[in-house]
């Protein structure tokens, strides 16, 4: 396990940033973007309940150096939420509108910045599209079964029997669930702005927002069913990872992020004193770690993105 000392300040670069959409499969795709167009991409992708904007930390400390893109998945945040029945809500899915978007937006390789339900969607990607992967960075998305928390047991539950198991959903959408998914177990709980969950629990209250999340709870078996084929894609092409892991994440604990250098043991792996979000806490850590990991591969503002 990797130890750091204090991160060094890192330049906060706020004017590029802007607030974009995209029509994409029919659809309107709202998108963060940040940096020069002729940066190398990274591609960041959200967790659950949030959007690209748990990302508004972290965009101005990187776009000095890099082209950044955060969009949301249809659904969330700003982008359109058609019911299930206009849009099939799969991780699938999910996975072929962001490739569509990036299409769309011209941009042909990548590193995929993972949290949460980032890592079912951007594993799909690197699948679909693996010379498009320059490299992963990994914060709480989970790939192993010895990383899925206590909380599973109950949530596999409900994919057996989901009428008889409805309690799983509502403690999935509530206000609780979304405020547990921040504070985890962390013992700094002063350093956790509310507006994060409220704003979160906003959307989930939006109409039709239970239809649409019961549709991904659902299918987000079989992102469990596909832990092997991801382990396998990632011992077969071994990109150069970062793995970032807050400690205080009950949802996926930290033996799914040591599982990683099983598959990649040369990952740069970081136990952080965050949660699952844990840009909630460590945003310049995760900064500084991020600069000093794409530096070391060689990816500058002189190595063009396309």
């Amino acid at each position: 396990m990797t130890t750091v000392d204090a991160p060094r300040p890192v330049p906060s670069v706020s004017a590029t940033t802007t607030y974009r959409r995209a029509e994409v499969e029919g659809l309107g795709i709202f998108y963060r973007e940040a940096g020069p167009k002729d940066a190398p991409a990274i591609v960041l992708l959200h967790g659950y309940p949030s959007s690209s904007r748990m990302y508004d930390p972290l965009l101005p400390l990187l776009a000095d150096r890099y082209h950044l893109i955060a969009p949301d998945y249809p659904g969330f945040g700003q982008s359109d939420a058609p019911s299930p029945a206009q849009y099939r809500y799969t991780f699938d899915h999910l996975a072929e509108t962001i490739l569509s978007l990036l299409e769309t937006l011209g941009i042909g390789r990548y590193v995929l910045f993972m949290q949460d339900y980032g890592g079912p969607v951007g594993f799909r990607m690197a699948l679909a599209r693996p010379e498009a992967v320059q490299a992963l960075i990994i914060q709480n998305a989970n790939a192993y079964a010895e990383g899925l928390g206590a909380k599973w047991a109950g949530i596999a539950e409900y994919w057996r029997d989901p009428a008889a198991h409805a309690g799983q959903l509502d403690a999935f959408t509530s206000l609780e669930g979304a405020r547990q998914r921040h504070l985890g177990n962390s013992p700094n709980l002063e350093r956790y702005n509310p507006d994060s969950w409220m704003d979160e629990f906003a959307m989930l209250s939006r109409p039709g927002q239970r239809e649409i999340q019961a549709a991904l709870l659902t299918d987000y078996r079989t992102n469990v069913a596909s832990y092997p084929d991801w382990q396998a894609w990632v011992r077969r092409h071994r990109p150069p990872a970062l793995v970032m892991w807050g400690r205080y994440d009950p949802s996926f604990i930290v033996p799914g992020a040591e599982a990683y250098r099983r598959d990649i043991p040369e990952a740069e792996l970081h136990i952080l004193d965050a949660g699952h979000f844990a840009l909630d806490e460590q945003t310049d850590r995760i900064a500084s770690l991020t600069r000093d990991f794409l530096q070391r591969l060689g990816l500058s503002p002189s190595a063009r993105a396309g």
